[in-house]
Order: C-alpha cells, then sequence, then structure tokens
C-alpha cells in the first residue's frame, strides 16, 4: 500500500503513456484487418482507407468499447491473489501494456499482420503465471478466450461463405448482374447499418450516459425498432450513392458495372469493420490500463468491478487513429493484396462476415482475435472460389506469426515485471 501511495500519481502517467503505446500498435497493426481488403479490392485508395478507419475506429472505440474491457482487465487474473499486494498487479499491467506495445511495433515496422490480443493476453498469462503464482490466473477463462480464437475464424469464413454465395446466386450468375446489384445492394447496405446500431444501442451508450427508452421492456426490444430505422437509413444514403453509376458495357469483364455498385456498398461495410474492429479491439489497450486507474485511485484495493471512465477510452481511441495514421498502411498492403485476390463483391462479403463476427464478440464480451476473424473472412471467400484461389504461402507465414505472438507478449512482460518490481520495490 506504501508504494501505491508514494508512486501512484506516476503509476497513473505510466500507465496513460503505456496504455496510448499500446493503443498505437493496435491501430498500426491490427487496423489493416478493418481496411486492407477495401483497399484490396480497389473500393477505396490508401488515403480514403485510413481516413475512413480514423472516424468508425474512434467511434466503436469510444461508443462501444466497454464491453469486452471487463474481459481483459478482469476475467484473466485472480485479483485476490494480489490482494495483499496490490503493487504487483499495476506492475504486472503496466508490464503487459509496455511487452504487448513494443511487438506489435517489431511486427508493424515489418509489416507483419499479428494478433493484438494474443499481445496483450499472452503478455497478462506470462507476468501473472511467472512473477505472481500460477493459481493467479483463471485458466478456464483463458480455455474460452483461446477456442474463441478458432471458433472465430470458423464462424466469419461460414458467415462469408454464405454471404458470397448468396450474392454470386442471387445477382452474379443472373441474366442481367448490374440490374439485379442495383436492386439488391440496399437490402445488404441495411444489414450493415442494422448490425452495427444494435451493438451501438446495446453497448455502447452505456458508456456515454445516453439511455434510449421506447417503453417496449427489454433493452434489446427497444433496440431492434431503432436499428431497423438506422439500416433504412444507411440503405437510403447508399441508393442514392449508386444512382450516378451506369451500365457500362466491358467486354474484357461482363461484371465490371456490377463491382462499381459493389465497391459503393464495400465503403459502408469497411465503416462496419471499423467499427466493429474498435469496439473489440480497445480493450486490450484499455483493459490494462482501466485495472491500473482503479487500484490506484482506490488506494490499493483491487476491485472487482468497477466503471471504466470516458478518459481511459478516449486514450485507447486516440492511440488507435494515431498508429493507423502513421504506420497502418504497410500492414494494408500486405492484408490487402497478398492472401488472396480480391474483388469489391469479395471484399464485401470477407468485410461483413468478419464484422459480424467482431460485432458478436463484442457484445457478449468475448476478446477474439479480429486478425484470425478477418483470415477467415477471407479464407470463406477463397473456399467459394476454389483452393487454388488462395496464396497458401502467404497463409502460412501468417499462421507463423501468429504462434509467434504469444511467447514474444509473455516473454516481455515477464521480463518487464521483474524490472518495474527492482525499481519500486515489492
Amino acid at each position: 500500500m506504501e508504494i501505491i501511495a508514494e508512486y501512484g500519481s506516476l503509476f497513473l502517467i505510466l500507465a496513460c503513456l503505456f496504455g496510448f503505446f499500446m493503443a498505437w500498435g493496435i491501430g498500426a497493426n491490427d487496423v489493416a484487418n478493418a481496411m486492407g481488403t477495401s483497399v484490396g479490392a480497389k473500393a477505396l485508395t490508401l488515403k480514403q482507407a485510413i481516413f475512413v478507419a480514423m472516424i468508425f475506429e474512434f467511434l466503436g472505440a469510444y461508443l462501444a468499447g466497454g464491453e469486452v474491457t471487463a474481459t481483459i482487465r478482469k476475467g484473466i487474473i485472480d485479483p485476490d491473489v494480489m490482494s495483499a499486494e496490490p503493487q504487483l498487479m499495476i506492475y504486472g499491467m503496466l508490464s503487459a501494456l509496455l511487452a504487448a506495445g513494443t511487438w506489435l511495433m517489431i511486427a508493424s515496422v515489418n509489416g507483419w499482420p499479428v494478433s493484438t490480443t494474443h499481445s496483450i493476453v499472452g503478455a497478462i498469462v506470462g507476468f501473472a503465471a511467472v512473477g505472481i503464482s500460477v493459481d493467479a490466473v483463471h485458466w478456464g477463462k483463458v480455455g474460452t478466450i483461446v477456442a474463441s480464437w478458432v471458433v472465430s475464424p470458423v464462424l466469419a469464413g461460414t458467415i462469408s461463405f454464405g454471404l458470397f454465395i448468396s450474392v454470386k446466386t442471387i445477382i452474379l450468375d443472373s441474366e442481367d448482374p448490374f440490374q439485379r446489384a442495383k436492386k439488391y445492394i440496399p437490402i445488404y447496405m441495411w444489414m450493415v447499418g442494422f448490425m452495427i446500431s444494435m451493438v451501438t444501442l446495446l453497448k455502447g451508450l452505456k458508456h456515454v450516459d445516453l439511455d434510449l427508452d421506447l417503453g417496449l421492456g427489454s433493452d434489446f426490444a427497444n433496440a431492434i425498432p431503432l436499428s431497423f430505422g438506422v439500416g433504412l437509413l444507411v440503405a437510403a444514403l447508399g441508393m442514392i450513392l449508386m444512382r450516378g453509376i451506369k451500365d457500362i458495357p466491358d467486354d474484357m469483364n461482363r461484371f465490371a458495372s456490377v463491382e462499381r455498385v459493389f465497391g459503393v456498398l464495400m465503403v459502408f461495410t469497411a465503416c462496419a469493420m471499423a467499427f466493429a474492429h474498435g469496439s473489440n479491439d480497445v480493450a486490450n489497450a484499455v483493459g490494462p490500463l482501466a485495472a491500473i486507474a482503479s487500484t490506484v485511485q482506490s488506494g490499493g484495493e483491487i476491485l472487482a468491478k468497477s466503471a471504466v471512465p470516458w478518459w481511459i477510452l478516449m486514450v485507447g481511441a486516440l492511440g488507435i487513429v494515431l498508429g493507423l495514421a502513421t504506420y497502418g498502411w504497410r500492414v494494408i498492403l500486405t492484408v490487402g493484396s497478398k492472401i488472396t485476390e480480391l474483388t469489391p463483391s469479395r471484399g464485401f462479403a470477407a468485410e461483413l462476415g468478419a464484422s459480424a463476427t467482431v460485432v458478436i464478440a463484442s457484445g457478449t464480451g468475448l476478446p477474439i482475435s479480429t486478425t484470425h476473424t478477418l483470415v477467415g473472412a477471407v479464407l470463406g471467400v477463397g473456399f467459394a472460389r476454389g483452393i487454388g484461389a488462395l496464396n497458401l504461402r502467404v497463409i502460412g507465414t501468417i499462421f507463423v506469426s501468429w504462434l509467434v505472438t504469444l511467447p514474444a507478449g509473455a516473454g516481455l512482460a515477464i521480463l518487464f515485471f521483474f524490472l518495474f518490481k527492482a525499481i519500486f520495490g515489492g
């Protein structure tokens, strides 16, 4: 307790700096999962993608980022084990942020798309198991999270496979694909608007103290008609944007005009994926930061539950945006053009499938890896076209980088944990 009383302000400053650094790494590396498909499909230029992602990553992180934050902050380690020595929780969370941020910086500079969730979960488990006690880790919770890393790419791949088959059946294989596209794409746009509105209303507005009660009983029942309306607005906006697209015959590619219509749709799915990504992955940076802040502010009591202050979500959101603006382009190009050849119709199916999976996970508090989710979604679209459409060598390289991430995060966190313990005492 004396250590926290003496160094509490310094711990808070370090936590904000390391949390911001970790969020910068998320923006620089993981945001490729939100934007890589749009750039690869040439629906957005690199500059447009960064601009769109900056807005919607921020909104997702700030409006809907609190649900997953609780899992990262208090679900992985047992606070009771450290109740007599709360400074160990602070050292550990500082170490986890610095370790994960360092690994993400190394990966981003080299253009490797690694999992930020792997990085922070590995770091937290590493410091807790080695620096404190094996019993400090909630292994059941860790098992659930690890299982989600398998379930999420399978779920995203299945949804994306189904979406692309529906596009192929309803639009691409018809006699007049262009007219079919203009007729049915607003339905897909409605799905995007409905999905994002639901997660914002059910999970996000709790953090900004805005309550919309239509008198229908549960929050879920209140959210459905509002989200239905938001979906209609998104579909109407999409129809207005599609009016200017004409069917220009192209002997080389009979789907050229159709893909231009899907290009408009991909702007919406890119926004959806960025929002979903921000809502899920901001927890990786602000979860440990929230744990440190609540422990310092309570004078050393490790609280089982506490609200995430708005300023902590703001630190994470701003860090993600800055990382994206400075180094995001490297990994965007890796993901967007090297796994499989993407067109707007394929990219749409991958993005909507991935964002739906991330939104479901964000709503249930499960910290999935968006890297796994998006790669699973792209694989699902690739399988719909045949395995020959996939670049298996690049996919293998990505899998290897995922395997390295867990031990890298854990090893760095253990090193930093004992360094902080030596500096401040423990």
